[in-house]
């Protein structure tokens, strides 16, 4: 468990933000299923949780900057600190009723993320990880998972919406994956996909077409767990390139190769 003044700050304010989506959750099974109904009121638990998330990180930080999903860029005087936010990653699965979506908040120190916090509200699991202080679920110390052969290896990757992003590359990668890995699985969060692989739930994960807030605090979740971050691409700043490819050193070089080569052939 991290103690810092910093995560009490993070925690707490993922905390009382989740209590109003586990509220709201409750209520989806209750709605009528079209565009119109639901759709509305997801993004009414949305905006509920991020305006919550942002008092309570203006008022522990005045200074700080935000990026977020919801409300955009707020600039700060402290220009050296901006939070990422992303009062609730998996909007899709909350819409449908499928109990796997969290709130993720990460902090950049100066282009270098140094906290996060990714929080499932469902089943009450805590990703914590500041850094040179680990990662941590709950109160259990995380590391990435020790497999180094592909095909024992469960990825999980992201796809692209509708008229967002290239199906086609995605098909390509996804092919290539799964004829040499253990299994394939599409979540539906990038922040649980990242912390899964933080904890060694998930052995691999890739996506593209991100945002800083989908992915900031599971960033420094898996480095924290001794995992290796990059962008699909194999580049250095995912945060940058808005796509990212981690896992443990051996197979996260693998799967770079294997993405790389995938689109060669387009």
């Amino acid at each position: 468990m991290i103690n810092s003044p910093l995560m009490t700050v993070m925690v707490d304010a993922v905390r009382k933000a989740a209590r109003g989506l586990k509220r709201d959750f409750g209520e989806v099974e209750n709605l009528q299923v079209s565009r119109k109904g639901p759709g509305n009121f997801v993004s009414a638990a949305d905006r509920k949780a991020e305006e919550v998330l942002r008092e309570a990180l203006m008022k522990a930080r005045p200074g700080y900057g935000l990026v977020m999903e919801e409300s955009g860029t707020i600039e700060g005087s402290d220009k050296s600190h901006t939070w990422h936010v992303d009062p609730l990653d998996g909007t899709t699965n909350f819409l449908h009723g499928i109990p796997h979506f969290a709130i993720s908040v990460g902090l950049e120190r100066e282009g270098q993320i140094v906290a996060g916090v990714v929080y499932d509200p469902i089943k009450d699991e805590l990703f914590m990880a500041e850094r040179g202080k680990g990662a941590y679920l709950n109160n259990r110390r995380l590391r990435v998972s020790g497999r180094t052969d592909l095909a024992d290896a469960l990825v999980a990757y992201g796809s692209p919406y509708l008229g967002r992003g290239s199906h086609p590359r995605l098909l390509r990668e996804v092919a290539a994956v799964m004829a040499v890995t253990g299994g394939a699985r599409r979540f539906g969060s990038a922040a649980l996909d990242l912390a899964y692989v933080a904890c060694g739930r998930n052995d691999l994960y890739w996506e593209r077409d991100l945002q800083t807030w989908d992915i900031a605090a599971g960033v420094i979740l898996v480095r924290e767990a001794g995992g290796f971050v990059s962008n699909a691409d194999g580049g250095a700043e995912p945060m940058v390139a808005r796509s990212v490819a981690c896992g443990n050193e051996v197979l996260h070089r693998e799967l770079v190769a294997i993405l790389k080569k995938a689109n060669a052939a387009a």
